[in-house]
């Protein structure tokens, strides 16, 4: 997870790079970077990020990305019987061509995170076929509302690929 199975830009592992160090702390990466339904220059890209002090961690973010306080969700985690809280922000750098979802964690969570996050690297050809299909038609025809895409996404991944471990996100108020 520390490395991404989808090649990056130069100029955007140079950006985790030195985000990394700054953190002082190592960047997982996970979701469609690790698959190949990644669509470069239009997918996302999610990292996890594993810390004691969730808090100290989202201030350094906040002012390395010059963000906003009010850009950090918090939010609940249910995957089977276990529940995990967290903290996600959008980051986007339209010049270096860069979209990314952070979610930061308390390092308790590490093991159950990573284990659900692995378990989606490697999918069913089904899976997988329909996923870049449903890409197609939003990133290239861009003819399924966000709403629809996100949905349709979910329900791939939850739904029909692994309905026996009910997983459930939800997002809390703002800070």
């Amino acid at each position: 997870m520390e490395t991404t199975k989808n090649p990056l830009p130069q100029n955007v592992k140079k950006f985790f790079y030195n985000l990394s160090e700054y953190l002082e702390t190592k960047l997982l990466y996970y979701g469609s970077i690790q698959r190949p339904d990644y669509v470069p220059g239009k997918s996302d890209i999610d990292v996890d990020i594993f810390t004691d002090n969730e808090y100290s961690l989202m201030n350094k973010l906040q002012h390395y990305l010059h963000l906003d306080k009010k850009s950090f969700k918090q939010f609940v985690y249910i995957i089977g019987d276990n529940t995990t809280t967290g903290y996600k922000v959008k980051y986007k750098n339209e010049d270096e061509n860069l979209q990314v979802e952070f979610a930061i964690y308390n390092e308790k969570y590490r093991d159950i995170i990573i284990k659900d996050h692995t378990r989606k690297f490697v999918l069913p050809f089904y899976v997988t076929c329909l996923l870049c299909i449903i890409k197609f038609f939003y990133y290239t025809l861009p003819l399924l509302p966000k709403s629809f895409y996100i949905d349709a996404k979910k329900w791939i991944l939850n739904s029909l690929y692994s309905p026996e471990i009910n997983t459930q996100f939800i997002v809390l108020d703002e800070q």
